[in-house]
C-alpha cells in the first residue's frame, strides 16, 4: 500500500522502476515481521523508567530497529560503486513544479529509502502533519496551533484554529498591507516634512530579521523585483550593539525614512530599545510630532503601540499560531519586503510558499520532497552518526538562506527532550552552517573533504539573475560557477585512491596529503531560475524539512525555551549594572554573582569611559548625530 493518500504516485514510481519499487514493497512485511523480533528483544532488556517511554518514542519500534541494523548493509557501500549505478540513480530523484532534487549521493539505497518511509508511518508522521495543517494545537507546552502555512493560503481556502477559519483574517492583514505599502511607494503616504519616504529601517530580531533578509537578499539582483526597487532602499536593524545602529541609520534623512517596528508583544528588549533609539533620531531632526508618519508597527499589542508614539491604525497584526522563525511570509516580512519590491512580487513569493505546502500536504512520501529532505536528515543523524549539515547555495542571491535555516532547524529541533517531557534516547538536531559557493570551498570544504563527515545540500539554478559572458572565455560566468556546483559533490563522492594518486606520479610522500577517502553524502536541488516564486518555495522546502524531522524524533519543534534563561540571566546583569554605575562602584560579591562573572563585569565597567547613570541627555555614536564636533566617516557603511 501506498504511504498517504497517494496511491497512484506509488503507480508512477512502479512504472519508472518496476523490479526494485515492487519488489521492496512486497518485501515490506518480511522486514517488519524480522524487525519486529529483534525490537522484541531489545525491550526485554529496557528497564522499568524506561518501558513508560516506549509507546512515544519511535526508537522503540521495530521500523528503527530495522534501520540500526541495516546501518551495517551501508556500511558495505562506497558512494563510487551506488552512484555508478544508473537505475539506482534515477529512483532516487524527485521533482515538483521545477524544483529538482537528487538525492543519489546520499548513503542509501532503495531498500534504505523504504525503511524510512516504514520509520515515518510508525511516528504517524501523516499524522502529525494532517494536525499541523489542520490547526491543531500541536505545540503543546505553549497550546498554540502551528498555522504559518496560512500565512500564504490562498484567498478562499479555509483553515481553523479553535473553530474558527484565519484565512479571511490573513488577506486582511494582506490587502491593509497592499494599501499601505502602494501610497508610501507611489508617494500619497509623505513624510512630515512632505517628502517621499524613499528608506525604509525595519527593526526586528531574530525571525523578524533573518526571514526578511533572506528573501531581500534573494531579490535584491533578480531583474523583475530590482526595477520595481528603483531609487528604494531597505535595510534591517536587528543587533542592540550600537553599531549595527550607527551602521542602519548611517546615510539616511529622517525625513525619508520609514521604520517598520517588529515585535509582536512590543516587549522584546532589544528591539524596543533600538525602536526607542531610532525613535529619537527622528525626534531630533524633526520633532516629536513626527513619529506618526515616520514609524509604522508589526504588533498584536495596540495599547503599547499607542503609547510608544505610533498610530494604532498604522499596525499591523499577525498571530500566536505564527512563530518568529516561520513569520516571514506574516505581516513581519511582507510588510517591509512589500515596501521595497512591491505587493505583486510578495503574491508571486507567497504563491511560491504555498506551492510547496500543497505539495507537502498531498504528495505520497516516495514523491515528497520535504518528507523525502527529512528522512534523510533524521537518517543521517540518528543512525549515521553525523551531526551537522552544510547549505551550499551555488547562488550569491541565496547567500542569507543558512542563516536563516539555521534559525529555522537548530531553534527548532535543538532539543534534549520529546514532546512527552523524557529525555531523547537519540541523537537529534543539526548544527546548521554555510556559505554561497565557491566562496565556501576557499573557506572549509578542506574539512568536509578530508576531514569530518557533514552531509551538503547543493543548491544551484539553471539561469542566472545577472548573466555574464566575455569574449574569448570557454564558457560564461555562471557557468563556470555551475562547473564547481557539480564537481563538488561528485568530489565528496567518488574521493581520490591511493592507486589513482601513483598512477598520476604522485610522490609517495604526498599520497596520504592527497588522498580523498570519498563516500561522503550530499544531495543536489536544481531551481529553474531564482525568482520571487522559487524563493517562497525554498522557504516552505526548508520549513516543512525541518517539521518532517521533528515529527520522526518525537520533539515539539514550534518552542524555543532554550532561549529565555539568559534572557532572565541578561535582567538581572542590566538591573545591577544600573546600580553600579548610578552609584559610581564596581561590582561586589554581594551582588550575587559568581566570581569569575564578578571580575569579567569589574574588566568592563574599568574600561568605560565615565558615563554615570542616569544622566538627562541623549548619547549617539557620531555616525548618527552629525554635528560640527562629530561627523561620520564617509566611507561607513
Amino acid at each position: 500500500a501506498a504511504h498517504s493518500a497517494g496511491a497512484p504516485g506509488a503507480a508512477r514510481l512502479a512504472q519508472r522502476a518496476p523490479h526494485r519499487w515492487r519488489t521492496l514493497r512486497a518485501a515490506a512485511p518480511a522486514r517488519r515481521a524480522a524487525g519486529s523480533a529483534e525490537a522484541t528483544t531489545t525491550a526485554a532488556l529496557n528497564t522499568t523508567s524506561r518501558r513508560s517511554t516506549v509507546a512515544s518514542n519511535v526508537s522503540y519500534t521495530p521500523e528503527w530497529a530495522a534501520l540500526q541494523n541495516h546501518v551495517h548493509e551501508i556500511e558495505k557501500t562506497h558512494l563510487r560503486d551506488l552512484v555508478s549505478d544508473d537505475a539506482r540513480c534515477e529512483e532516487l530523484t524527485a521533482e515538483h513544479n521545477g524544483v529538482y532534487l537528487d538525492y543519489s549521493r546520499q548513503r542509501v539505497t532503495t531498500d534504505t529509502m523504504n525503511m524510512l518511509f516504514d520509520l515515518a508511518d510508525a511516528a504517524n508522521l501523516k499524522e502529525k502533519i494532517g494536525n499541523m495543517l489542520g490547526g491543531e494545537h500541536i505545540n503543546t507546552t505553549e497550546d498554540r496551533a502551528v498555522l504559518h502555512v496560512a500565512t500564504r493560503a490562498p484567498r478562499g481556502k479555509q483553515i481553523l484554529v479553535d473553530g474558527k477559519d484565519v484565512v479571511p483574517d490573513v488577506h486582511e492583514v494582506l490587502d491593509k498591507i497592499k494599501a499601505f505599502s502602494e501610497k508610501v511607494r507611489n508617494g500619497e503616504w509623505l513624510g512630515a516634512t512632505g517628502k517621499p519616504l524613499t528608506d525604509v529601517v525595519a527593526v526586528g530580531i531574530g525571525g523578524s530579521f533573518l526571514g526578511p533578509l533572506f528573501v531581500h537578499t534573494a531579490l535584491r539582483t533578480e531583474p523583475t523585483a530590482a526595477a520595481a526597487s528603483t531609487g528604494r532602499q531597505l535595510r534591517f536593524l536587528a543587533n542592540v550593539d550600537p553599531v549595527d545602529v550607527a551602521r542602519a541609520l548611517n546615510g539616511l534623512n529622517p525625513e525619508t525614512t520609514l521604520v517598520v517596528v517588529v515585535s509582536k508583544t512590543f516587549t522584546t528588549s532589544e528591539t524596543m530599545l533600538n525602536a526607542r533609539t531610532v525613535r529619537q533620531w527622528i525626534i531630533s531632526a524633526l520633532g516629536s510630532q513626527a513619529v506618526e508618519k515616520h514609524m509604522v508597527a508589526v504588533s498584536t499589542n495596540l495599547k503599547l503601540v499607542a503609547e510608544f508614539g505610533i498610530d494604532p491604525e498604522n499596525a499591523f497584526a499577525f498571530w500566536d499560531w505564527v512563530g518568529g522563525r516561520y513569520s516571514v511570509c506574516s505581516a513581519v516580512g511582507i510588510l517591509p519586503l512589500a515596501l521595497q519590491y512591491g505587493f505583486g512580487q510578495m503574491e508571486q513569493f507567497l504563491a511560491g510558499a504555498h506551492d510547496i505546502d500543497d505539495h507537502f500536504a498531498t504528495a505520497p512520501y516516495e514523491e515528497n520532497l520535504p518528507v523525502i529532505l527529512g528522512l534523510l536528515s533524521v537518517w543521517n543523524v540518528s543512525f549515521l552518526g553525523c551531526p551537522a549539515r552544510a547549505i551550499l547555495p551555488y547562488c550569491q542571491a541565496l547567500s542569507k538562506l543558512a542563516p536563516h535555516i539555521q534559525q529555522v532547524a537548530m531553534e527548532s529541533n535543538g532539543k534534549g527532550v520529546g514532546i512527552d517531557g523524557h529525555p531523547l534516547p537519540y541523537e537529534a538536531g543539526e548544527i546548521d552552517f554555510g556559505e554561497p559557493g565557491t566562496n565556501g570551498q576557499h573557506s572549509f570544504y578542506q574539512l568536509i573533504h578530508q576531514g569530518r563527515v557533514i552531509p551538503c545540500d547543493f543548491i544551484g539554478v539553471v539561469k542566472s539573475q545577472q548573466s555574464v559572458y566575455l569574449k574569448g572565455e570557454i564558457v560564461s560566468n555562471h557557468d563556470e560557477l555551475m562547473c564547481n556546483f557539480f564537481a563538488q559533490a561528485d568530489a565528496l563522492a567518488f574521493g581520490k585512491s591511493a592507486v589513482e594518486l601513483r598512477a598520476e606520479n604522485c610522490p609517495d610522500s604526498l599520497i596520504p596529503h592527497k588522498t580523498f577517502t570519498g563516500n561522503r553524502q550530499s544531495l543536489s536541488m536544481l531551481l529553474p531560475e531564482l525568482t520571487a516564486y522559487t524563493t517562497g518555495q525554498i522557504l516552505a522546502l526548508y520549513e516543512h524539512r525541518v517539521a518532517v524531522q521533528g515529527f520522526v524524533w518525537g520533539l515539539n519543534s514550534f518552542d524555543q525555551w532554550g532561549v529565555e534563561l539568559g534572557k532572565v540571566l541578561a535582567a538581572k546583569v542590566r538591573s545591577t549594572m544600573n546600580d553600579a554605575r548610578t552609584a559610581g562602584r564596581t561590582i561586589r560579591s554581594s551582588d550575587g554573582f559568581n566570581p569569575s562573572t564578578q571580575r569579567m563585569l569589574n574588566r568592563y565597567l574599568e574600561g568605560k569611559a565615565k558615563l554615570i547613570y542616569p544622566e538627562p541627555v541623549d548619547v549617539f555614536p557620531c555616525e548618527i548625530i552629525n554635528s560640527e564636533e562629530c561627523r561620520p566617516p564617509t566611507s561607513y557603511t
